[in-house]
């Protein structure tokens, strides 16, 4: 008898869920998700269909009520209580990937806004949901317009991100963040800052290993290897320093719209940091500079 009134209660709370469940109405869906809340707590280790429609309901509940929490954080440009209302969203699914997205977005906004105290936080789910992407596990972009641009964004903000601490690593975000179809394939500050990084990074640590290795040996055919990779690297390094200056031409910004809103200061900057570069490889010429920077989009990133 008591087991039966056991499955009785069980069927009666189900059948309430289930009732409330199948009306759309804001109100009747709050009612469901009240009535699937009372049933979890009697019947929620039960390991069957019922218990788990039941807490796919709920878990899909929170997540749009997280979600409309967050896009209200947003507009009112509160950093700080996105990162609130979205990690105990990502405590239940840490692969949320519209949580990580729009985390990721609001701790970009905040460094941006020249506070850096979330940056850490924000790394590791920019680092996250770029996982997500690469695997194949996305099939929705939300909160981004498409996979496109959810992969240009993150990795553009996971090269922001690593610049200063692991420069190796900032260039291969960079290098995907610009790749054709991302919005920033088009930036000129995306592209300076690939430059620099890949000096930083990929070059200033393979030269490094060519002076300990080879800095007092006779040319060798390991040592010409190695040189050539120095030498591409360089080559890598001022094609985005003159992808960035033609991109930020003024007579060209209408055309291709850049996402970054540059300045003329901007693009002598790069102009002059690129010219003692391209010299410094080229025995101190600038021969053949101006025909790069002329020629360089029309040509595919090595």
């Amino acid at each position: 008898m008591a087991s039966q009134r056991f499955d009785n209660d069980k069927e009666v709370r189900y059948a309430r869920f289930s009732e409330f469940k199948k009306s759309a109405s804001p109100e009747q869906q709050k009612r469901a998700y009240q009535a699937a809340k009372s049933f979890l707590q009697l019947y929620g280790g039960d390991d069957d269909y019922y218990a788990k429609e039941v807490q796919q309901f709920v878990n899909e509940y929170d997540s749009k009520v997280g979600q409309f929490y967050l896009y209200a954080a947003r507009d009112a440009k509160n950093y700080v209580k996105q990162f609130e209302i979205g990690r105990p969203l990502l405590a239940k699914n840490p692969d949320n990937f519209f949580v990580l997205g729009f985390l990721a977005e609001a701790g970009s906004d905040n460094a941006l806004a020249g506070n850096v105290s979330l940056n850490d936080e924000t790394l590791g789910y920019v680092r996250r949901a770029v996982q997500l992407l690469e695997a194949g596990k996305v099939s929705n972009p939300d909160p981004f317009k498409n996979l496109e641009t959810a992969s240009g964004f993150l990795n553009n903000a996971l090269g922001s991100l690593l610049k200063d601490k692991s420069p190796v690593e900032a260039a291969a975000a960079f290098l995907k963040a610009v790749h054709p179809g991302s919005p920033y394939e088009n930036d000129p500050l995306t592209f300076y800052r690939l430059g620099v990084v890949i000096l930083k990074g990929p070059y200033a640590q393979l030269s490094n290993e060519y002076n300990e290795k080879y800095g007092a040996q006779q040319s060798s055919a390991e040592q010409r290897a190695a040189l050539e990779q120095l030498n591409h690297l360089a080559a890598r390094a001022i094609d985005a320093y003159a992808r960035s200056v033609a991109i930020s031409d003024p007579t060209r910004a209408t055309a291709n719209s850049p996402l970054t809103q540059f300045t003329p200061e901007f693009r002598s900057k790069v102009l002059a940091q690129l010219t003692a570069l391209y010299k410094s490889f080229h025995n101190d010429s600038d021969t053949g500079l101006n025909e790069l920077i002329s020629g360089v989009l029309t040509k595919p990133l090595p």
